[in-house]
Parts: structure tokens; sequence; C-alpha cells
């Protein structure tokens, strides 16, 4: 682990070719080894105003999330209609194996995820 402070800034951002338009991360710590089934992955990931993922998806490791800022939305996977709305400071967690998604943002956000076996 990199035990210089850096702000969200000089972070490096990337946008995997998996992700959708307008989505982007940075990696802080990972350790997940999808094969072997352990470690640790925690990253940001930040949604720009409008940016939404299209499709549900589902992984074989727990998730936590806390939306540090902005808003994000749970569509539905057929009309892309919002079902429910997350607000900043709201945190939740995803068990192994629980589709989640499709997501969008109306004002953008910035999630702070945790991902572990």
């Amino acid at each position: 682990m990199n035990n210089s402070i850096r702000t969200l800034k000089e972070m490096k951002w990337e946008s995997p070719s998996s992700f959708d338009a307008g989505i982007k991360q940075v990696i802080l710590e990972d350790t997940l080894d999808e094969v072997k089934k352990r470690g640790v992955r925690t990253r940001f990931v930040q949604f720009s105003a409008g940016a939404k993922t299209e499709v549900k998806f589902i992984h074989d490791y727990h998730e936590e999330v806390y939306l540090v800022k902005g808003d994000q939305l749970l569509l539905c996977e057929n009309s892309l209609e919002p079902i429910k709305k997350y607000n900043e400071g709201e945190y939740f967690t995803r068990k192994a194996g629980t589709y989640h998604g499709p997501f969008s943002s109306e004002s953008g956000c910035l999630l702070l995820e945790i991902h572990y076996y």
C-alpha cells in the first residue's frame, strides 16, 4: 500500500473498457484474487452527471459501498426507470452472488467501494 497522502485529483483515474461512458475508478488497494477467492479491493468509483450502467451485474465476492458525494439511482433493467434513489452519506452492502444495477446518477456521484471474499 502506498502510504503517501494524495488528493482525489492527484490519483490516477481510469476508465476500463468494461466500464460504461462517464464512469471511472481509482484503485487504492487490490489484492483481490478471483481465482483463489481471497483478498480485498478498495476503490473510488465516479459517475459523471447523467452517466449510467446498462445491465445488471453479479460477482462472487462481497461488496460494501459508501456514497461519499452526489446521488445514485437503482434502475429497472428493462425500462431503465428509477426504482430507488441513494443519497450522499448512505452506506449499503451487496452479498456475494447478489445481482445489482443497472445504476445511474443525476448529478454525478463518488462511491467508496470495498470488495472482499
